[in-house]
């Protein structure tokens, strides 16, 4: 029951006393009030009314400092059992609420049809069923996975269903106390504009939100389970992709207590390689992450390997890979002629990928100048010159998130498409699905590596190949986490120095140039004086290019949207003769990109005090 009127008049009078006081952000303030007055939140009045009376407003600013926003990769924080700025039954009820109420609009009648999946993580089962029901109340049919899948399985779904929208519950690799929701449209890609504003929109206007007990829906067949079907057809779509018969490698293969041997696992024991084993103390689906380091389950984290360590060498395996959570993205590891194992950059397994498809696919003779490849503006401009020299067009001028090539994708026609990348492990080939796959991207990289396996050579010895041809490209991150109200102004602060008085010079490296998507311009540095418009695309990103010289530099900046993080994406190309001069390459890259993330990191703490 809501609280008596002159009680409730007591409470919003402490909420505007707190925030007059600093206790509370305004936001919050504004946030936590709506919770206490609007009837759509009386189940959850009397908890709040217990912590404002106690003055817990610590609490109540992480749980109402903002609304959770849709960001790059959904809509993505810690779980709560109720608040504003986590995921909770409400949030997650009101996100599906405003899928449906525009999927209506959008589609100008009511019905339609909905897939929905969940990774292993902590009450997504119990998410997943809620968004199904919420949606199936809105009178959609929807298909809902038997158990946990991964996320390009409910890609795949939503193409191979003919669904109108999907969701999927998950966070990908955040930590174990958070969890999210992706929207899919119909193409399989995650929604983009206009119908990101346009849900968005109705998630903010919801009210109650009506429901149906799942069996009940089942019953009456507004909800349809599925399993097994849609697996086959995701596992026989992702292998008639293969390009090699080359099956003999030593792998050793980790799901990091995630959904991967849905997919990945499947997909490398069904195409039959031999020698490949899934790492037992991290196969059982656990969304507490047990047995990774931290129990952070994001494969960049050379950490997540460490565990598999004793393993490889006792089986004596060539490489080591692992996907995260939602088995969307893949990391792997290389054993070099030391026995030591090497973890590979996302940037670098996307070069390799790039240049096995496309010397694959040119070796075939089915590569025309029409066909192109994809990637980010913060991903390794190595990928682009390995296209051109296979004489594929190049799309690298995509905003961060994978929704940006899917999109790509079905705008310059899926059936050219080759391959598409961005460098947090996020892979792609194949008109199957409309997001990044960690099970196609695990069939071409054991393939390539079994290949060169067969000739004597690693995965190691064909990226120095790569340098040697096309000089050597080396990226590195630097990110600064500001969390909660204060981290979110933080960020704004950095943002808006970089953009108005950017730094000359990081690392003794001066730039020439920063290119504003925000804005939509090109200007100078030092001087910040616009001398370009940028018509494309538009996002909170700014780019900043090196004078010319034998080593290019670029620094790209930017808020993370799934993350309390700014990020800071740094690449250096250095110039390399032949293999003879590689390590010099190697030895200048690295020491510009030391300084300049040495100098970076200074500069920020300058502007933070």
């Amino acid at each position: 029951m809501p609280p008596k009127p002159e009680t409730l008049l007591d409470l919003l009078k402490a909420v505007e006393e707190a925030a007059q006081s600093g206790e509370l952000s305004a936001d919050a303030a504004r946030n936590l009030s709506r919770w206490l007055k609007e009837p759509q939140y009386a189940k959850y009045h009397d908890d709040l009314a217990a912590l404002v009376a106690a003055r817990n407003f610590k609490k109540l600013e992480d749980l109402f400092w903002q609304e959770i926003p849709f960001g790059t990769g959904g809509r993505r924080g810690p779980m709560a059992n109720f608040g504003s700025a986590t995921i909770n039954d409400r949030t997650i009820a009101e996100s599906a609420h405003g899928l449906a109420v525009y999927l209506k609009q959008a589609l100008g009648r009511a019905g339609g049809t909905a897939v929905v999946a969940c990774d292993t993580r902590h009450r997504s089962q119990e998410f997943a069923e809620l968004v199904a029901t919420t949606l199936a109340a809105h009178g959609l049919k929807v298909y809902l996975f038997e158990s946990f899948r991964s996320t390009p399985a409910l890609s795949f779904a939503v193409r191979h269903l003919n669904c109108d929208i999907g969701a999927m519950i998950s966070a990908s690799h955040n930590p174990p106390a958070d969890n999210g929701i992706k929207a899919y449209w119909s193409s399989g890609g995650q929604v983009l504009a206009p119908h990101d504003a346009g849900i968005i929109r109705c998630v903010a206007d919801a009210g109650e939100i009506p429901q149906i007990d799942l069996r009940q829906a089942v019953h009456i067949n507004r909800i349809e389970i599925v399993g097994s079907e849609v697996d086959e057809a995701y596992w026989n779509a992702v292998l008639a992709m293969s390009l090699s018969d080359a099956r003999d490698l030593p792998a050793l293969y980790s799901p990091l207590h995630g959904v991967g041997e849905t997919s990945c696992w499947q997909i490398l024991t069904r195409a039959g390689f031999k020698g490949a084993q899934i790492f037992g103390p991290q196969r059982t689906p656990d969304g507490s992450f047990p047995n990774v380091p931290q129990h952070m389950p994001n494969p960049e984290r050379v950490q997540v390997f460490e565990p598999m360590l004793p393993h490889a060498r006792q089986m004596d395996a060539a490489v080591l890979i692992a996907s995260d959570p939602d088995a969307d993205r893949m990391a792997v590891c290389v054993r070099n002629p030391a026995g030591e194992y090497v973890h590979l950059s996302g940037n670098q397994i996307g070069a390799l990928l790039a240049d096995y498809i496309l010397r694959k696919r040119g070796a075939r003779g089915d590569l025309k100048e029409s066909h192109y490849v994809v990637e980010t503006l913060v991903t390794t401009r190595l990928i682009g010159a390995i296209a051109r020299q296979h004489g594929v067009r190049v799309i690298d001028d995509l905003l961060v998130g994978f929704k940006y090539i899917a999109e790509t994708m079905d705008a310059e026609g899926p059936d050219q498409f080759v391959f598409g990348a961005e460098e947090s492990l996020g892979y792609l080939a194949g008109t199957y699905a409309r997001d990044k796959d960690a099970g196609i991207a695990t069939l071409y990289l054991a393939e390539c590596a079994a290949e060169l396996r067969r000739d004597g050579r690693t995965l190691l010895d064909r990226l120095d190949e790569l340098y040697a041809e096309h000089g050597y490209y080396a990226e590195s991150q630097v990110s600064q986490t500001c969390e909660g109200s204060e981290g979110s102004r933080q960020i704004a602060r950095l943002m808006s120095a970089f953009r108005d008085a950017p730094p000359a010079e990081l690392g003794d490296i001066p730039f020439a140039l920063v290119h504003d998507y925000a804005r939509h311009e090109t200007r100078t540095v030092p001087g910040n004086e616009k001398i370009a418009e940028l018509f494309k695309p538009s996002g909170d990103l700014l780019v900043f290019e090196s004078m010319p010289g034998n080593s290019q530099v670029r620094v790209a900046v930017r808020p993370s949207g799934t993350e309390p993080k700014i990020k800071f994406y740094l690449f250096v190309r250095t110039e390399c003769r032949d293999s003879d001069s590689l390590s010099e390459a190697k030895a200048s890259a690295t020491g510009i990109l030391d300084r300049v993330g040495k100098s970076l990191k200074a500069w920020m703490a300058g502007v933070l005090g």
